[in-house]
């Protein structure tokens, strides 16, 4: 490689013809913004990207020490602690249908998204302020839940911004923003770990969360255009109990359950990945720390890869293939038996995963396409549909087996979610 400095050298050598001087200007800021894809460029976008990000900071500095914070610290029982944190799941998936269907009949998110935010703040900042069993359980299960219906909020406005647009930069945008969430849980799990490492709480963590809930709402108050909602309001306008019954109608829900079924296969991941890690695979706690990072960073790259791909195949092709790559994974998973058979298998699980957590988001809303939000609160749903039979089948995969076995099951369960997801829709392309 020849550098700057040997190229004016050669050009100042007797006898060569000089044309023009060699100049290397620096990268403008207009030269370097090219380099971001045009459906980027949207302010809208560009705010709801970085608001997912510090939602996804909240959850990601939290939610591994939630429970050492619930049992350990405060005193929960382990039974309460479970009821709790399935009936908070429960709440956040009727919060956000319900929130989702009021935001499409005012036909602006905005406001919605701001309320929601001072809940994260009050949810947050209580349990840091006030260490005790009834604020933790109030929290928990009132104001962060109401909070975690920001997620399908942002979803919502930016399918609302890109209704316009030709699905493939669609599904791009779909995968750019979530990216921003595992890119939180790539960087803030182990930040808030090591700065916490020699307190004797993990309190700190959720004052850590409730200021990426100021930063989130300063965000959208700020930065986030405003919306007008005469043009986006709904035209027809559901109750409350109509958009439950949308969303439990038997066109929508049958696929809510395959893509359930699917995503499951991520949380059983979650809950053996550590059990066969430090069990059959002989490894360290450590390892599970470096594991979940280097799957979270392929996540990231991933995420990106599969929206290109979606500029060339169809949602369900793809969607088909990333499962196929995952289930693979938790096969070789089951089979396992020392550290660096797991850490051979994190290409192929961050391939699958990042198929697995983009997809299926702009698939959903295509469900009810006429309803941004309550389309998006279908991604909710999907959590809590998918966390509950992943818990289903650890209980059976661990009754009858292994974490081994389990890892079969679960992918035995991925497989039957993809064979129902082809048979209503592989034939044909959506819209």
């Amino acid at each position: 490689m020849i550098s700057r400095s040997r190229l004016g050298m050669l050009a100042d050598l007797p006898g060569r013809r000089h044309t023009h001087a060699i100049t290397f200007p620096p990268p403008s800021i207009e030269t370097m913004t090219r380099l971001l894809p045009d459906v980027f460029r949207n302010p809208t976008i560009r705010v709801s990207m970085l608001a997912i990000f510090t939602f996804g900071f909240a959850g990601a500095a939290t939610s591994p020490y939630q429970s050492v914070v619930g049992i350990r610290e405060l005193g929960l029982g382990n039974g309460l602690y479970s009821a709790l944190i399935f009936s908070a799941a429960a709440v956040n998936v009727i919060v956000s249908v319900l929130l989702g269907n009021l935001a499409d009949r005012l036909g602006e998110y905005r406001t919605m998204m701001l309320t929601v935010s001072i809940f994260g703040i009050l949810g947050y900042g209580a349990i840091y302020v006030l260490p005790t069993q009834a604020t933790f359980v109030v929290s928990a299960l009132l104001l962060l839940p109401i909070y975690g219906s920001l997620n399908s909020l942002l979803f919502a406005n930016v399918r609302a911004v890109t209704s316009g647009m030709p699905r493939n930069d669609v599904a791009t945008i779909n995968s750019g923003v979530r990216a921003m969430i595992s890119l939180s849980w790539v960087l803030v799990p182990g930040i808030t770990g090591v700065m916490l490492s020699q307190s004797t709480s993990m309190l700190p963590a959720y004052l850590f969360a409730g200021l990426a809930c100021v930063v989130c709402l300063v965000l959208i108050a700020a930065l986030l255009p405003r919306q007008t909602g005469t043009d986006r309001a709904a035209t027809h306008h559901l109750t409350y109990l109509g958009a439950l019954g949308e969303v439990v109608s038997p066109a929508v829900f049958v696929r809510v359950i395959a893509i359930a079924l699917i995503s499951s296969t991520l949380h059983v991941n979650g809950a053996i990945l550590p059990l066969i890690v430090t069990g059959e695979a002989h490894g360290t706690v450590a390892d599970i720390g470096i594991l979940v990072g280097i799957v979270a960073f392929l996540e990231v790259v991933f995420i990106v890869v599969w929206g290109r791909v979606l500029r060339v195949m169809s949602a369900i092709k793809a969607l088909a293939i990333g499962t196929i790559i995952y289930l693979v994974y938790l096969v070789l998973l089951a089979f396992a038996s020392a550290p660096w058979h797991v850490y051979a298998l994190t290409l192929i699980s961050g391939i699958g995963a990042a198929a697995l957590i983009s997809i299926p988001i702009t698939y959903l809303q295509d469900l009810i396409s006429e309803r941004p939000g309550l389309g998006s609160a279908l991604i909710s749903v999907n959590i809590f549909l998918s966390a509950g039979l992943s818990a289903l089948l650890f209980a059976i995969g661990t009754g009858f087996s292994s974490y081994s076995g389990t890892s079969l099951i679960g992918a035995l369960a991925g497989l039957a979610g993809l064979g129902l997801l082809l048979f209503f829709d592989g034939s044909k392309r959506r819209r």
